[in-house]
């Protein structure tokens, strides 16, 4: 395919932009990066395009450079205003890194331009959920559901909304409905966890252990599972099958502080402070503003300084 498109740019003298976006594209695949941004920037000067702009910004993104890809999309928008992939490319911008307030904005801004757009409505119906307005993202997920989006996660998130938002009577059909939706053991895995969590919710462990333990035989490296399932042993009193949970989950999950917190609260409880010191500045390493944290390993200094 590249060298059918060189001897076309060839052919046509170098001057239609479209082949060498083609060639882009087939640098792109073969990942030569810095090639495929040469071409698509030459198509650019002959073209404006908001393809090329789009094929541009995910060689950038590939690069590791998402605020260029950033200015890239922005400059587009002042040639193409409105331009709802546009707007949409730095939303998800945004969220990669972490920005949601800055993406759920640029989402609201897609929704403006494009009141069905499945992805932006998502988007901010999570963005809802995870800053504690459960009944606000159940709106949006049942927007979904009235453009008919059938699928696992989507009841899988209403069900989660409809638990928090105390409507009980909706959160098991739901999740009912995800389960015979789901099309793989991954998905299965999610739907048992979030069923965990409504156990343990509604004080319910042995469910709740059952729950957790469906996860793992649908999905063996869900580490969370494995840190939950540890703090119901711990709750039996198990004390060295949760230790080995933990360290499961943690070896899983290095960047989970719970693991390492729970881990280093289970070691203090048996009496070995210096692995409990160690698992609290791994898990103060992992999340550096957990008070809990920062109160335990506060009390192992004070208690190695009497020594």
């Amino acid at each position: 395919a590249l060298d059918l498109a060189a001897l076309a740019t060839e052919h046509a003298q170098f001057k239609d932009w479209w082949w060498k976006v083609q060639i882009g594209k087939c640098y792109y695949r073969l990942g030569l990066y810095r090639e495929a941004e040469k071409q698509f920037k030459s198509a650019l000067k002959q073209q404006d395009m908001v393809d090329t702009i789009l094929y541009l910004a995910k060689v950038y993104l590939r690069l590791d450079q998402p605020v260029t890809a950033l200015n890239l999309f922005k400059q587009g928008l002042d040639r193409f205003p409105g331009e709802v992939t546009l707007i949409c490319g730095i939303a998800r911008i945004y969220e990669e890194m972490n920005n949601i307030s800055s993406a759920a904005e640029y989402y609201k801004d897609v929704l403006k331009q494009d009141n069905t757009h499945v992805e932006a409505i998502a988007c901010i119906g999570s963005n809802h959920f995870y800053s504690d307005q459960p009944e606000i993202a159940l709106r949006f997920y049942r927007r979904l559901l009235q453009m008919g989006v059938y699928n696992c996660q989507l009841f899988n998130n209403l069900g989660l909304c409809c638990f928090y938002a105390q409507q009980y009577d909706m959160t098991l059909s739901s999740f009912e409905r995800a389960l015979f939706l789901a099309e793989n053991e991954e998905e299965t895995a999610d739907v048992w966890y979030n069923l965990g969590h409504v156990a343990v919710g509604i004080g319910d462990l042995n469910l709740a252990y059952q729950c957790f333990k469906l996860t793992l035989v649908n999905n063996n490296d869900y580490a969370e599972a494995y840190n939950n399932l540890a703090v119901l042993e711990m709750r039996k009193g198990q004390i060295e099958q949760a230790r080995a949970l933990l360290q499961t989950a943690s070896s899983l999950a290095p960047h989970m502080y719970e693991p390492h917190f729970n881990f280093a609260i289970l070691s203090e409880k048996a009496g070995d402070l210096q692995r409990s010191y160690t698992a609290a500045q791994k898990s103060e390493e992992a999340f550096p503003g957990h008070v809990d944290t920062q109160q335990l390993i506060k009390q192992l200094k004070e208690h190695f300084a009497m020594l």
